[in-house]
């Protein structure tokens, strides 16, 4: 196996952001008396944000207001606690500059999300391209966002490693043609996913060993 590039999510797997989101969520559905509202994050992983509002409009409520409850409470945790990266995060992108790779995002996010996070966090350096959820007009699990990654940074599919984690992306990645790691956050991967993954790893720190 030939890899010369590396292409990660962003949200759930470099940083620990769904956890925060969910919470967020959760705090919209007691604000409007909508029971369980944290448990809607598992049918949207992966999902961009015009995804996530027709979600809400079509599952919760036509007026939902998505943008004020849980963006607004979103920002209020992140900027009293922080958002933090995963384990290993900074250790991968750091072997990977130091080995050569080429290295990318492929983040259903928009654009100023991801970028602003990707700044804060002192990682965007190690990026050559940044492919964003407002760049692209199928998400995940389309291949598009991949097959646009791959294509920014000038390398075909079947010599890029993808690193996801949850099962949308998974498709996305290997329906592109890539190889695929997976680890795992909010979700366990079924057998059907694990099959369609290089490898399943505890976490980012775990990769290095597996490349070695």
């Amino acid at each position: 196996m030939d890899i010369k590039a590396f292409i990660f999510d962003m949200d759930g797997l470099l940083f620990d952001s769904e956890r925060i989101v969910q919470r967020s969520w959760e705090i919209a559905g007691d604000e409007l008396g909508i029971p369980h509202m944290e448990d809607v994050i598992y049918h949207t992983l992966g999902m961009n944000r015009a995804g996530r509002n027709e979600y809400f409009r079509k599952y919760i409520r036509e007026d939902f207001p998505f943008e004020k409850l849980t963006r607004d409470n979103f920002w209020k945790i992140v900027d009293k606690e922080g958002l933090p990266l995963k384990k290993g995060a900074k250790e991968l992108l750091a072997y990977g500059k130091s080995q050569g790779y080429k290295m990318a995002v492929a983040t259903s996010s928009s654009r100023e999300y991801a970028m602003g996070n990707l700044i804060r966090a002192g990682i965007d350096s190690h990026f050559d391209s940044v492919v964003c959820g407002d760049m692209v007009k199928k998400a995940k699990p389309d291949p598009e966002i991949y097959q646009k990654a791959c294509e920014s940074l000038g390398i075909q599919p079947e010599y890029c490693m993808a690193f996801e984690d949850a099962p949308g992306g998974i498709l996305s990645a290997h329906q592109a043609g890539m190889h695929v790691i997976m680890v795992p956050d909010l979700v366990q991967p079924t057998q059907e996913i694990r099959e369609l993954t290089y490898r399943v790893c505890d976490s980012l720190a775990d990769v290095i060993g597996i490349l070695n």
